[in-house]
């Protein structure tokens, strides 16, 4: 897809996200941020013109050129896997913020535990990690007529067109894993995290919300125990 990526509709409500998450989670010029899943930077680019320190990673390369070319001072970005991140201690604030990283990638059944572990490892002691992961109640309540829900595992297959910056169409099969609020919760304990909150939310639409069946997506706000750090 490449830039054509910025096009859709779900991209267009960046702002409004990021001026959420700088509320709810405390964050402040100087903090550092790593953006898990970072797609074409828009959400790192828009922390870094607010003042906070961001790394972005990818497994794209084409995106992590794509969020470069237009990074602003403190925003940068490397090509890495989700599933293996090697940072320890050194982020202020994790994200993972659909339609990125986390639910996309399940080769294995463990991947999105390597997912959320990684960001977990990677803010310090009082580090809070913020993840959007799409709703399977609502996955299930508005299914689509080609999509495909597998009851088994959560994951929802979708057939799907795409098209490129010169408008060259190709089709996929997208696959993601759905969650509901109690098996975030599941998961953000089991690889050590304190849970804050967890949120139902839209693209475009983040608030403080009480998990219901209407939204995509769910929000997840936990906390790594052990320390504090400067918050409004």
């Amino acid at each position: 897809m490449g830039p054509a990526y910025l096009r859709y509709s779900f991209t267009k409500g960046t702002e409004q996200e990021v001026g959420f998450l700088v509320d709810a989670l405390g964050l402040q010029p100087g903090h550092r941020v790593l953006d898990v899943g970072c797609g074409p930077g828009r959400h790192a680019n828009a922390l870094a013109r607010r003042g906070i320190e961001v790394v972005g990673i990818d497994i794209s390369q084409t995106f992590v050129d794509l969020a470069t070319a237009s990074a602003p001072a403190g925003a940068s970005f490397v090509r890495a896997d989700a599933r293996r991140l090697d940072y320890d201690g050194e982020f202020d604030v994790a994200l993972s913020l659909c339609q990125g990283g986390f639910g996309l990638v399940h080769d294995d059944e463990d991947d999105d535990r390597a997912v959320l572990d990684g960001m977990s490892r990677a803010v310090r002691p009082g580090g809070r990690v913020a993840l959007s992961a799409f709703s399977g109640y609502f996955a299930v309540r508005f299914l689509e007529a080609d999509d495909v829900f597998d009851a088994a595992t959560g994951v929802n297959v979708e057939h799907t067109t795409v098209r490129n910056e010169a408008g060259e169409e190709a089709s996929f099969e997208l696959s993601t894993s759905c969650y509901t609020p109690r098996e975030l919760r599941l998961l953000a304990t089991a690889v050590g995290l304190r849970v804050e909150h967890v949120w139902s939310v839209t693209p475009g639409a983040y608030r403080a919300a009480a998990p219901d069946l209407e939204q995509p997506e769910y929000l997840l706000v936990a906390e790594r125990p052990g320390g504090t750090i400067p918050r409004r």
